[in-house]
């Protein structure tokens, strides 16, 4: 039921295989970042735990439905996933938004 969401999982790979594709120009990059973790790190995580909220929340729904948890607890569950898919939804909108306002922009 989740398949088109764990999709979201192979976005790292994606990022450091069009890194590694770019050419030794961009092996560079990462040892200028002034932090530690650069933004696919961090995207790759948040959308990881919203996957994971999402899938619990699944499976406590079907826990639930047979009887084997209580009602709260499934109500507690699928709030926090659905937390986590506003979230997810909200990030992708501010992204959207960069995308369109740098396509904009006069060179």
């Amino acid at each position: 039921m989740l398949d088109p969401i764990a999709s979201f999982a192979p976005i790292r790979t994606t990022g450091t295989a069009a890194a590694s594709a770019a050419g030794p120009a961009s092996a560079a990059a990462p040892s200028r970042a002034v932090s530690g973790t650069d933004f696919a790190d961090v995207f790759a995580d948040v959308s990881g735990q919203a996957v994971n909220a999402l899938k619990n929340a699944e499976a406590t729904s079907i826990t639930g439905i047979q009887g084997k948890a209580s009602v709260q607890h499934v109500v507690q569950t699928i709030m926090a996933a659905e937390e986590s898919l506003q979230t997810a939804l909200a990030v992708r909108d501010k992204v959207v938004a960069a995308y369109q306002e740098i396509s904009r922009m006069a060179i």
